[in-house]
């Protein structure tokens, strides 16, 4: 049976003791559950023996305030109800931690900067489908146990009050550094083994490591330009043989940042293109072995991707991708939320938007471009790509995603190509606002924590 979405409203101790809550007529008589016996509370991490007192003519939910500040609950909310016959429990949620990357709570009136918006798209949204949602940033990950966590909520202005363990994390931290701390790590372990938590989007991915676990699946193949984890000249050397353009690529770059472009002139030599915050900085070399030389401590100072150079469809001279955000839904199952063009700044031969990017339309860029052949049905190459990525890496890779941001590019041809996949895909995706002012991706995000805690 699909659970029920129900008002929660708090009272006063001195009306309702803890341990009873008071329950619409009507839900009592859908989930069958009995009038005055015990049944057990569930609340993400939060479990408590309490008596249900029917109410006529109400269909809502009444708790005491010592309840509520149990549960973490600081103002009136909705939550997914449902009750389990066998178990004679009674689960409340979903109860959803954010754990983002840093606060700032010398402003209350923005305490996560440039996200506090979607946090708080985040609250109203689960206050519209049933949920709540706390953030947590590693800094309040110092504690023991988890039972209870410091975090933010919303009730009337962010605060800081406790709350208990989540039935779902979503992993927002924008650092390897900070996603790696031993507090971290071991908030992850804790909530999953000790409360059942789902934790998604758990790890950072790196370039070698999606090519190498695509390359498993034959039917992924023809996505994927050549790339190798780059081991020296000689290698180089082999792939500027090959195609007349190559790439160098920071394993664990983003935002186009340590990118080297390799060009191979018709009259002879070599072109190194380098993506700076400025625009791009062209290097000529007579010879492939000069222009290695100039780049080498670059490339030893950390592990690069060394891919297969494409004739990317372009407009007006300026190089076109695409950026597929695919989320998993409320059944559990990939679904492509959005895809949006992003067309690279005259300066810059990468098309992030922290470069200078622009976003468009798939149609619309595709219409300017000079892509030969097969506009109608571009979008939807695009579309089933990107679903096909998705589930290759959550296939391949031990590992457990929601959502994933994935590159794509098609060529002057028509083919689609992968250009990377992102775990932590940015919230400003370009999506409509729905009449209620959530995005789509939001709302996703929450139908499958809905799914993963059973609600």
């Amino acid at each position: 049976m699909q659970s029920s979405k129900i008002s929660v409203q708090i009272v006063s101790s001195g009306i309702l003791s803890e341990d009873t809550l008071m329950l619409g007529e009507s839900h009592l008589k859908k989930w069958q559950i009995p009038q005055g016996q015990t049944v057990q509370l569930k609340f993400g991490g939060y479990r408590g023996d309490v008596k249900v007192i029917p109410v006529q003519r109400f269909d809502g939910m009444r708790i005491s305030q010592a309840l509520a500040g149990r549960l973490g609950l600081h103002a009136p909310c909705s939550l997914r109800m449902r009750y389990h016959r066998a178990s004679r429990r009674l689960s409340l949620g979903p109860l959803v931690a954010v754990l983002i990357t840093r606060d700032y709570p010398q402003s209350p009136d923005r305490p996560f900067g440039a996200i506090t918006g979607f946090c708080k798209e985040l609250v109203d949204a689960a206050q519209l489908m049933g949920g709540s949602v706390y953030f947590l940033t590693p800094a309040m990950l110092g504690g023991g146990g988890f039972s209870r966590l410091d975090a933010w909520v919303w009730a009337d202005g962010w605060r800081r009050a406790r709350a208990p363990a989540p039935d779902v994390v979503s992993n927002r931290l924008t650092t390897r550094k900070l996603e790696n701390k031993t507090s971290v790590q071991h908030f992850f372990r804790e909530v999953k083994s000790r409360f059942g938590a789902q934790v998604f989007n758990e790890k950072f991915l790196d370039k070698s490591e999606v090519f190498s676990a695509l390359r498993r699946q034959p039917s992924l193949g023809r996505y994927l330009p050549e790339s190798h984890l780059f081991t020296g000249f000689p290698q180089l050397k082999t792939m500027c043989a090959r195609y007349s353009s190559v790439f160098l690529k920071p394993v664990r770059g983003s935002l186009g940042k340590g990118i080297i472009k390799i060009v191979r002139a018709p009259s002879g030599g070599y072109a190194a293109h380098h993506a700076t915050t400025l625009g791009t900085r062209r290097q000529q070399f007579p010879t492939l072995l000069k222009l290695y030389a100039s780049i080498s401590g670059r490339l030893r100072s950390s592990r690069y991707l060394v891919q297969q150079g494409l004739n990317l469809i372009e407009a007006g001279g300026r190089p076109i991708d695409f950026r597929a955000l695919v989320q998993k839904n409320g059944s559990g199952e990939w679904i492509v939320t959005s895809i949006v063009a992003r067309i690279a700044d005259g300066r810059h031969f990468v098309s992030n938007i922290a470069r200078g990017g622009t976003l468009s339309t798939v149609k619309e860029a595709v219409a300017k471009s000079n892509l030969a052949a097969g506009r109608q049905e571009a979008a939807a190459r695009l579309r089933s790509a990107a679903l096909q990525i998705a589930s290759g890496v959550d296939a391949h890779i031990p590992a457990h995603f929601g959502e994933l941001g994935i590159d794509l590019a098609l060529d002057t041809s028509g083919r689609v190509w992968l250009l990377e996949v992102n775990s932590k895909p940015s919230k400003n995706d370009n999506t409509p606002l729905t009449g209620t002012g959530i995005r789509p991706s939001v709302r996703v995000m929450l139908l499958y924590a809905r799914h993963l805690a059973g609600l």
